[in-house]
């Protein structure tokens, strides 16, 4: 892959190339990027939605909102440091083309700022109520009138594939979703391909999927012109990642890593003396320990432990990138970058105190069993109404139904279509309005 190609400014619906060299600096187009993700309505439902602990009423508890926008600016960092590494050792990307470091900044924090946009309600478990309705309960009634892969999209329900819907899809007159970059939706696909073979290799590339069916197009049209490795057999579509990906996935591993444990410190479910061991031990080469020695105040000392780890993981994250640029550009670099850390062992010691603490708390449990019964019963509502429309076997409880989406409802088309549509429609709803409309569907008003 030539750093020229993975650069790209291109939009989607664009005629003309669009050359750095020819950019206005007061606006670039990495920079509209980020604008449009901020501003999208998509973005701002994140501002509801589960990071820790969904529906929490806490103000310690970061949203998938404040998540993003921290993961942005460690993104950020990682892209501008990389940025002026490969500017040193590729001069002409800036001489020749007029690529400046903030370019890769604004590239990453723009991807990484839209990272988590197309989960659904309750976090993780949400993927997972959507996948088990396909899969267990009634929406199984359907793999018989869909492919392997369009089966396989609704029981593996994948928030990066979602993610990379929203950003892309043209709707309601709108072409082309957001209209972002190639670069920036190159950055953004973690996991550049389609949900089967499911994790045919152990390369990273290939622990999730980030392309339903319905997106392959729009996607093989990126990938194109991004220039990325073609990975897959004639039948299966995967690529290798844009190395900017590598960057993202820092970024939010940095975050989730180090502010869930802070989460759970200022929650009270990890002791705070247990716990600032454990961070000391990741930053021991860089603390100033006469300066620690002054903080009195538990919430100083974390806060000031908190900078130090991001600081050490940024660092070490953009040096394992440059040591292996090369074979991440050839498409052989397999692993997440902190996979490879000399960390990883502190790393390791502290997600895991988070999951057995907070991840698998009772809180936690409780508000997830609730989040399973709230999806599985939106999700029977609106495909049972859906179905019935396409079937034209409307009664008037479908209409009812049926027009609390037809903004976002489609023209009749496939089965496989409405399905999509109405995950899609569940997932850009944030915990509460999920619990709303599960609320009036149940009499509960």
């Amino acid at each position: 892959m030539q750093w020229e190609q993975l650069l790209s400014l291109r939009k989607q619906g664009d005629i003309n190339k669009r050359l750095r060299i020819e950019q206005d600096e007061t606006r670039l187009g990495f920079e509209v990027d980020y604008d449009r993700i901020i501003f999208s309505s998509a973005f701002r439902s994140l501002q509801d939605k589960t990071q820790v602990i969904p529906l929490s009423k806490t103000s310690f508890v970061h949203t998938r909102l404040t998540h993003s926008l921290e993961v942005s600016v460690v993104g950020r960092s990682l892209g501008r440091m990389v940025g002026k590494a490969i500017l040193e050792k590729h001069p002409h990307l800036h001489t020749i083309h007029g690529y400046h470091l903030n370019d890769f900044g604004a590239i990453v924090a723009a991807a990484a700022l839209a990272h988590d946009i197309g989960n659904p309600p309750f976090g993780h478990s949400g993927e997972k109520a959507i996948g088990n309705y396909f899969s267990k309960g009634k929406g199984k009634r359907f793999q018989d009138m869909l492919t392997e892969k369009e089966y396989q999209d609704l029981i593996d329900f994948e928030g990066n594939a979602n993610g990379f819907k929203i950003l892309t899809e043209s709707k309601n007159g709108v072409t082309g979703g957001l209209r972002l970059s190639y670069a920036t939706l190159g950055a953004f696909m973690k996991y550049p391909k389609e949900s089967l073979p499911k994790k045919p290799t152990k390369h990273i590339a290939d622990k999730k999927f980030g392309i339903f069916q319905s997106d392959a197009p729009s996607f093989k049209e990126v990938a194109g012109e991004l220039g990325l490795i073609n990975r897959g057999q004639s039948k299966n579509l995967s690529y290798c990642r844009h190395p900017l990906a590598y960057l993202v996935e820092a970024a939010d591993d940095i975050c989730y890593t180090i502010i869930d444990f802070e989460d759970g410190i200022n929650l009270g479910v990890i002791e705070e003396e247990f716990a600032l061991e454990y961070l000391i031990k990741l930053v021991k080469n860089s603390i100033n320990t006469e300066k620690y020695a002054t903080l009195s105040k538990v919430s100083d000392r974390l806060a000031y432990l908190r900078s130090l780890a991001i600081n050490t993981l940024i660092s070490e994250s953009v040096q394992i990138f440059i040591e292996n640029e090369e074979e991440i550009l050839k498409g052989n670099f397999s692993e997440a970058l902190l996979d490879k850390s000399k960390y990883k062992a502190q790393i390791d010691d502290i997600i895991k105190i988070s999951v057995k603490n907070i991840y698998q708390s009772k809180e936690v449990v409780e508000k997830e069993i609730a989040g399973y019964a709230i999806l599985n019963t939106l999700l029977d509502a609106i495909t049972t109404s859906c179905e019935n429309y396409f079937n034209n076997e409307m009664q008037h409880y479908d209409h009812l139904i049926l027009n609390t989406i037809k903004d976002e409802f489609p023209e009749k088309g496939t089965i496989y279509n409405y399905l999509m549509e109405s995950c899609n429609y569940i997932s850009r709803l944030t915990d509460g309005n999920a619990l709303q409309v599960f609320q009036k569907i149940k009499g509960n008003l």
